[in-house]
């Protein structure tokens, strides 16, 4: 990934940014390849986010998500780089990303991440 992954993913401005008010958008065909056995992963990532200023657009979003397909990255870190890549575009107020990941193995796993403005200092 050589240009900057924030950068792929656009905004709009929120046109009510003294709303509260939640976004959920859901992912069910995130793929990406384990980087020890080279099979793919795939999962389901759900974002549910409250915004400040701006808006993710989602044919961006899509596109952003469809880089991870044929690298090598462990659940863990691909679910966090994904949400400090969301926050580093969209500023949100809070986020939180689950990353449900399909039975390989008999074994599944879900990893939750979560930002807060209120948590982080801004």
């Amino acid at each position: 990934m050589s240009e900057k992954s924030s950068d792929i993913l656009e905004t709009f401005e929120n046109d009510f940014p003294d709303r509260e008010y939640l976004i959920e958008i859901n992912c069910p065909e995130f793929t990406s390849v384990c980087p020890k056995t080279g099979q793919p992963d795939f999962g389901t990532l759900t974002f549910s986010y409250v915004p400040d200023r701006k808006c993710v657009e989602l044919k961006s979003l899509k596109i952003y998500l469809q880089r991870f397909r044929d690298q090598g990255i462990f659940y863990e870190n691909v679910t966090n780089r994904i949400l400090d890549d969301f926050v580093a575009a969209v500023k949100p107020r809070q986020v939180t990303l689950v990353a449900s990941f399909s039975p390989r193995g008999g074994i599944s796993s879900d990893i939750t991440c979560s930002y807060s403005q209120e948590n982080s200092g801004n």
